[in-house]
């Protein structure tokens, strides 16, 4: 290879790794994994080992993980965090004791796991927990304080009132609170994260420190970056004096005196890989002496004094048996690959999810493939590729009717999901039954998923309808229920059958269709009998609305199921009419952007009286907005609007213009 063809290698590289740097450290959302990843940037190291002229500041080689957000304040580190040089092969562990030994006599080394998570620096000053910041690009990083405070293995307190210290750690999520989560996303139709570690950083840089401590954040805590008030002279002191001042320190690690005892205390650690709670994709190596730290000093990027070994995900070859179809909460057919056992990664593995139709046709599974199977994230199995077709297979096509409830399933345009949209099917039901209790729905009051659950369990409710044939006697028996909240609760289903037209609408759960759209279809079709009696012709007029959401509210109201559901909330009493009567149309034609916390007024009582007063609410800042209504903690959005030079109002000036 010339230098010139080398040069177009590296621009390819470069952009593909600078793509897939902004997808793992700004998006949290990877398109390929580590391994994967890991390749294209040792490519990259050896075109340039080969053609150093090609080298340039702005290559990835010579940066450390990814910008600081815009959303948080910047914070500037006073000691770089450094990342680690990898390692893929014993070979590369062998000459890197050699580079060591050339510098220092007679090094120990301390080897440790390598956690998969969220790189973050946490500082004290007189014992007391000041600020916490991730890594960012090593030198500036985000102020993620308020978040930090939430994880609750980080002390807010030292067991010594040290002057100042700063430690770094490695923020995780655990595999049992990774599925709690997931769970969670996908009863409220959220996409869920695609592993621990993403998981992790995206709850980490959540602007509402409530949603991050609802995610259940851990962390290991495994370096002391700077400290005064105690002197420490060994990694292995270091991390036994953190304990003692209150941190969670890497579960084992273990000084070793030659490289073979370094290896093979790596190939142990390989082999907990699927068997802990935690997600971890290497071992770290660190020679133990600082003052050998300071001879051995550092790259432009690296320590020289460490090394981190990536492990290799494991693959094997089974056979696929069979492919079933699950219908989840949100009604997406998903289709599920049923193999031969196998071990991986620790653990058997029988199934995993083949995730949609487009997923299996690109990859042309077959019922009787010999596939590839490994751990993505070492937890979640995952079909690599097809091996070989078993004789006369054919290609797999997810079936056109719900196996739950047997209604036709659609896929609408630029989705890859396959739904049933049957708002009675059973597959469906707590899902559905939590939806349309939530308080942006029918807002009952005291009927929560853990109630909601019970309630199915006894087989009280298969339908939202049959809620308003709930009876006292049946509650007060219920566990933690009892008379007083029985009769709450009974009081609770009662009033909601007074509730607006566009709050019963977005309760049925209509794909595409928010508490917005929901309003926008009340107030202007006045009924739910206009509303099935529309052409997707005449939704598709709706100001606001578009094609696709024109057609699934058209075809939502067309299916057999929805017309017996309505039919039973109407002889409940449930009203079926629009309530909102514009009082004033002097914000008519006005569209307002709510942001921030008010003084006295919700979100909701907010964009209630705008729109009682004619006017709309958006989402979202852009030209076409007239007014941002602006609260405490006002982000991104009143930034926007200050850029675009909106007027920005506060509730006092809002309620001097009602």
């Amino acid at each position: 290879m010339d230098v010139k063809e080398a040069g177009k290698l590296s621009k390819e590289l470069i952009e593909q790794i600078n793509y897939h740097n902004k997808k793992y450290y700004t998006e949290d959302s990877p398109e390929i994994d580590d391994y994967e990843y890991d390749m294209l940037y040792r490519r990259l190291q050896q075109v340039e080992a080969e053609f150093p002229q090609l080298i340039t500041r702005d290559s990835p080689t010579q940066k450390v993980g990814g910008a600081a957000l815009n959303q948080f304040d910047k914070v500037v580190h006073t000691v770089v965090m450094e990342s680690l040089h990898d390692s893929f092969s014993e070979q590369e562990l062998l000459d890197f004791d050699r580079k060591v030994r050339a510098v220092v006599d007679a090094p120990v080394y301390i080897v440790e796991p390598k956690f998969d998570g969220l790189s973050v620096s946490i500082e004290y000053r007189d014992g007391i927990f000041v600020r916490g910041s991730t890594r960012g690009d090593g030198n500036v990083g985000e102020d993620v304080t308020e978040n930090i405070r939430t994880i609750r293995t980080v002390p807010m307190k030292l067991s010594k009132p040290l002057p100042y210290i700063e430690v770094r750690g490695e923020v995780y999520m655990s595999h049992d609170s990774f599925f709690k989560l997931c769970e969670r996303q996908e009863l409220n139709d959220e996409k869920p994260f695609k592993n621990p570690r993403n998981a992790a950083a995206g709850s980490l840089r959540q602007k509402n420190p409530k949603v991050t401590a609802s995610r259940v954040l851990d962390i290991f805590v495994f370096n002391v970056q700077q400290i005064n008030g105690a002197e420490l002279h060994n990694h292995d002191e270091a991390l036994y004096f953190l304990k003692e001042l209150g941190f969670t320190v890497p579960p084992f690690f273990t000084p070793c005196d030659t490289i073979d005892q370094v290896i093979d205390e790596v190939r142990k650690i390989g082999e907990l890989r699927g068997t802990l709670d935690y997600s971890i994709d290497g071992a770290v190596i660190k020679v133990n002496s600082f003052s050998q730290r300071d001879q051995l000093g550092s790259t432009a990027k690296f320590p020289k004094w460490a090394e981190a070994f990536k492990y290799p995900p494991e693959e094997k070859e089974t056979k696929l048996l069979d492919i079933e179809i699950n219908v989840g909460r949100t009604g997406v057919l998903t289709p599920t690959a049923i193999f031969e056992p196998i071990t991986l990664a620790g653990t058997t593995v029988s199934r995993s999810t083949l995730h949609n139709q487009d997923f299996i046709a690109e990859k042309d599974i077959r019922i009787g493939d010999t596939v590839i199977l490994r751990k993505a994230g070492e937890i979640i199995p995952e079909v690599v590729s097809v091996v070989s077709h078993a004789d006369g297979s054919s290609q797999y096509i997810i079936p056109a009717v719900c196996p739950s409830c047997g209604t036709e399933v659609i896929r609408q345009e630029g989705e890859a999901a396959t739904r049933c949209t049957n708002p009675e099917c059973p597959a469906q039901l707590l899902r559905h039954l939590i939806h349309f209790t939530s308080r942006d729905a029918m807002d009952i009051d005291g009927l929560g998923p853990a109630v909601i659950e019970q309630l199915v369990g006894l087989k009280l409710l298969s339908s939202p309808a049959d809620l308003y044939d709930l009876q006292l006697h049946q509650l007060v028996t219920m566990e933690r229920m009892g008379e007083k909240s029985s009769h709450n609760l009974i009081d609770a289903v009662e009033r909601s059958k007074d509730n607006d037209l566009y709050r019963l609408i977005f309760a049925l759960g209509i794909p595409h269709i928010g508490l917005k759209a929901a309003k926008l279809l009340s107030s202007y079709f006045k009924s739910m009998n206009a509303i099935f009696e529309a052409s997707a012709e005449e939704i598709s007029a709706i100001d606001g609305y578009g094609q696709i959401m024109a057609e699934s509210i058209y075809r939502f109201f067309e299916l057999p199921n929805t017309a017996h559901l309505i039919g039973r909330l109407r002889d409940a009493g449930v009203n079926m009419l629009c309530k909102t009567i514009v009082s004033d149309n002097h914000f008519q034609g006005k569209t307002f952007v709510l942001t921030g916390t008010l003084p006295t007024l919700s979100r909701s009582q907010a964009s209630a009286i705008i729109e009682q007063n004619g006017g709309k609410v958006s989402g979202s800042v852009s030209k076409k907005t007239d007014y941002v209504l602006a609260g405490e903690d006002a982000g991104s959005k009143l930034v926007k609007a200050q850029q675009l030079g909106i007027t920005v109002i506060s509730e006092e000036e809002f309620n001097k213009m009602i």
